[in-house]
């Protein structure tokens, strides 16, 4: 459940943030004419992706196990291509995320009223689709139904309660920090799913190995015990663990992780630690700091 709560708050802020910074848009340029079609856009997404997961969820019932494995373990690897993706193009665009949604919102200003809904549903339906084929993936490698959505509904409420106090300007959240820790913490639970994903293809007898184990830790780990349950919730842990899984995993997780910190700790251009590392590049001289 901590996981999927992790998932819900990441995501949730995310589009919550978009939200605002749109609200915010308008109510500046005096448009507020338009925040009604901007809410119904929300609306919109909201009952895509809500749709999306139902799909997700009751869709593959009544298919063969082995149909079944195969849509998981597919759709769990394009889940954790998307949230890889996601991480990394927050990483890279926050500084800069402000003018591109007023970018946008003026195009849509021009092209007419509705066109700011459409805005609105792609920029939060964006995050609620990939959510929604996230936190199935992840629900699907834990085993469980109600406790992940429990949790993810838990994040997604604190992430709207958050948001909404940014917004009002009650709270300040150092929100750089905030994205790169989850971004990595989502790096290590993408990890879980991928390795989950792989195992289902290999149950599906798509991938070969499925009963060459790595290492079978059910006598220290019982996946029924709370400790258990709790490494399979919020790292997708599992006891037996074959050498596909295992590779994967930290193949994933190592290289994965390692660019992403060293995207978030790339200076942002413009900024004096930027200046400085540019003249050093071009010198090979290190430059001392501005007073």
């Amino acid at each position: 459940m901590t996981g999927n709560y992790l998932i819900g708050l990441r995501e949730g802020l995310e589009a919550a943030l978009l939200l605002v910074l749109l609200l915010a848009y308008l109510r500046r340029t005096g448009r507020t004419a338009l925040i009604p079609r901007l809410w119904a856009g929300v609306a919109v997404a909201v009952v895509l992706s809500a749709a999306f997961g139902a799909l997700l969820t009751f869709g593959p019932q009544g298919l063969t196990f082995e149909a079944q494995e195969a849509i998981g373990g597919g759709l769990s690897i394009v889940a954790v291509a998307l949230v890889t993706g996601m991480v990394f193009w927050m990483a890279r665009t926050a500084r800069s995320l402000g003018t591109t949604l007023t970018t946008r919102m003026d195009a849509a200003t021009t092209a007419g009223g509705w066109a700011v809904a459409v805005v609105a549903a792609v920029t939060v339906g964006r995050e609620g689709l990939e959510t929604a084929l996230f936190l199935w993936a992840a629900a699907q490698s834990t085993g469980q139904t109600w406790q992940p959505l429990v949790g993810s509904l838990a994040g997604i409420a604190t992430a709207i309660v958050i948001g909404w106090l940014i917004g009002r300007g009650t709270i300040k959240l150092n929100l750089g920090v905030f994205f790169r820790w989850t971004g990595a913490l989502l790096i290590v639970i993408a990890g879980g799913v991928l390795a989950y994903g792989l195992h289902d293809l290999q149950e599906a007898r798509i991938l070969p190995g499925v009963d060459a184990l790595a290492f079978d830790l059910s006598a220290v780990i019982p996946p029924a015990s709370w400790y258990g349950t709790l490494l399979k919730g919020i790292f997708n842990l599992s006891a037996e663990t074959t050498w596909l899984q295992a590779i994967a995993w930290l193949l994933y997780v190592g290289i994965t992780l390692a660019v992403y910190l060293r995207v978030v700790r790339r200076p942002a251009p413009g900024s004096p630690a930027a200046v400085r590392a540019g003249r050093t590049a071009r010198t090979g001289l290190p430059v001392a700091k501005e007073a």
